[in-house]
This record gives C-alpha cells, sequence and structure tokens, in this order.
C-alpha cells in the first residue's frame, strides 16, 4: 500500500519534538491537545511505527522518529520551493516574502527600502522580524525565512551571499568628555569605560578584534551591553562610557546625537553587511523585487556616506 505523507500531521509532529510537549504544539497551534494528539497518532498509524515517546517530563522521539525528522527541514523546503516557483507565473507581484534582519538594518536601512515597496507593489507582503546573524543563517537553512541581512563572515555551503554595503565603525562619547584627536586608537578606547553590543552578535565579535589587536593594555570588561544601538547611544550620551557603532545608526541629524562626538577608527574598521539567500530557492516575483529592492538600497547608502 502506497504510504502517502499528509503535510499538516509532519509539521504537528515536528512542532511537538522542537516544543518538547503535546500540550505546547496545541497552544501555539491554537488548537486543542487531543488535536495534535490524534495528528501525530494518524502519522504513525499511517506509516505504521511509533515516532514519539516520553523522556521524563517531555517527550523526543523514536529512533523511527528521528530519522523522519531529519528528513522534515527538506521536505517543508521542497513544498515551498515548488509554490514559489508555480507563483514565478503569476502576473502581477503579489505573495508573502518572509525577511530577516538584523536591528540596526532594520532602523536605518530597510525603513526607505520598504516604503518604496509598498509603494509599488500594494499586494505584496512583507513580514519582517529582527534578530541575530547566527539564526538567521540557520532559518535560511532551514527554508523557514526566505531572505536576511546579515553581517559577515558566515559559514554555510547552502546559501548565496550578495555583499551590499560595506558599514564603517565609529567611535562615539559624550561632548566634551574625551578631548580625542581626529582618529581613535584602540589603545585610546581601551582606556575608557566601554558601552558594548550583547556578547555574541556578529559585530561585537567584529569590535572586540579590533580592539584586542591594536591595543597595548588588556580589554577591558565592558560596563554595560547591549542589544540596541538606541540603548548605546543614550548611555554614552550620558556619560556612563564610550563605545562602537556603525556609521548607519549615527548618520543624519537630531536632537539624540547632539551630545555625542564622533570619530572614525585608526586603523579604519568596517563590517559587511550581505543579502542571504538558500542557494536553490526559486525566485517568484516578489522575492525577487525585494531582493532587488534590498542590494540597490544599501549600494545608495554606501554611496551616500555620512
Amino acid at each position: 500500500m502506497e504510504r502517502t505523507l499528509d503535510l499538516d500531521q509532519l509539521r504537528t509532529f515536528a512542532l511537538v519534538l522542537e516544543l518538547g510537549s503535546f500540550s505546547a504544539a496545541a497552544q501555539r497551534l491554537g488548537v486543542t491537545q487531543p488535536a495534535v494528539s490524534l495528528q501525530v497518532r494518524n502519522l504513525e498509524r499511517r506509516l505504521s511505527v511509533r515516532l514519539i515517546e516520553r523522556v521524563g517530563r517531555r517527550v523526543g522521539p523514536t529512533s523511527a522518529g528521528a530519522d523522519l525528522l531529519a528528513h522534515v527541514p527538506h521536505v517543508t523546503a521542497a513544498v515551498a520551493n515548488a509554490v514559489s516557483a508555480a507563483t514565478f507565473h503569476s502576473a502581477g507581484v503579489t505573495g508573502r516574502v518572509r525577511l530577516g534582519t538584523g536591528l540596526t538594518s532594520c532602523l536605518y536601512l530597510l525603513p526607505p527600502i520598504l516604503q518604496d515597496l509598498r509603494k509599488r507593489f500594494p499586494s505584496l507582503s512583507i513580514l519582517v522580524s529582527t534578530g541575530n546573524t547566527e539564526d538567521y543563517v540557520r532559518r535560511i537553512e532551514d527554508n523557514s525565512i526566505d531572505a536576511a541581512i546579515v553581517t559577515l563572515p558566515i559559514v554555510s555551503r547552502a546559501v548565496a551571499v550578495v555583499p551590499i554595503l560595506e558599514d564603517e565603525l565609529m567611535a562615539i562619547c559624550r561632548r566634551g568628555t574625551c578631548h580625542w584627536p581626529r582618529a581613535v586608537t584602540a589603545q585610546m578606547m581601551n582606556q575608557h569605560p566601554l558601552v558594548k553590543f550583547e556578547t555574541g552578535s556578529s559585530t561585537r565579535g567584529i569590535v572586540d578584534d579590533w580592539l584586542s589587536a591594536g591595543g597595548t593594555l588588556p580589554t577591558p570588561a565592558p560596563v554595560m551591553e547591549f542589544d540596541s544601538v538606541e540603548a548605546i547611544k543614550a548611555m554614552v550620551a550620558a556619560g556612563l562610557g564610550c563605545g562602537i557603532l556603525p556609521r548607519m545608526a549615527l548618520s543624519g541629524h537630531s536632537r539624540r546625537h547632539e551630545d555625542l562626538e564622533l570619530r572614525p577608527l585608526d586603523p579604519p574598521l568596517y563590517r559587511t553587511q550581505a543579502l542571504i539567500t538558500r542557494h536553490d530557492k526559486p525566485m517568484n516575483r516578489g522575492l525577487q523585487k525585494v531582493i532587488e529592492a534590498i542590494v540597490e538600497g544599501g549600494r545608495a547608502a554606501a554611496r551616500a556616506g555620512p
């Protein structure tokens, strides 16, 4: 007898294992726990094998379930790609694009790009989420998002990379407190309390490597850590430390910048922003237009400078 798979049952099975319980999966799906249990039981009956077992207070896969779970990302990616390939032939630019980005790009790069896309393609839905580079590489690999703006370098054979912007990193301090020369060295930065990005972020790693390579003093531990450029700017403006931020986050004129002094770094330091997709991702019209707009927007931002 032919054993076809029900995609809803497969997704429910994977979600139960991801969350560790039937009740958590039911809550995520907005259904009852018995409905989730029925989906998994029907999948087990279809395959004539037990897929999930209880391990302590959580549930886990049997050996058969583990083997099936390893194929779920490939199955869901293949279905999504098939749908994308078919919708490419649609006459209009419609559908949904799932875009991931870091918070800095979301605040300072994307707004005019998304505004232009909304104006030109009102039927196109763009869902934007923010997170870190490592998470978005993984989500591109498992096809849970369509494209992402990340900070290089990354390591993934499944991902296609298009650099879009070389963003210079700048030293900032409260105006009148540091008496810096025209450019600031790592040794100078290490003499001040530092307000940094959170540990584990790509930009934090780039900055820490620069401080360690160029400083003659041990790099001090930060006095504060944030995942928000606006929080770092606010703390530096209050005189609580110095920081190193992307020029993108410091461009333009606003009252929030009046209390800050900016200096280039010596030697100069840059981070590369890139757009990533899966190598095998079919380009429907909506995704193609979003990618084109982001690439052009990044290059326009680079041309505009500070």
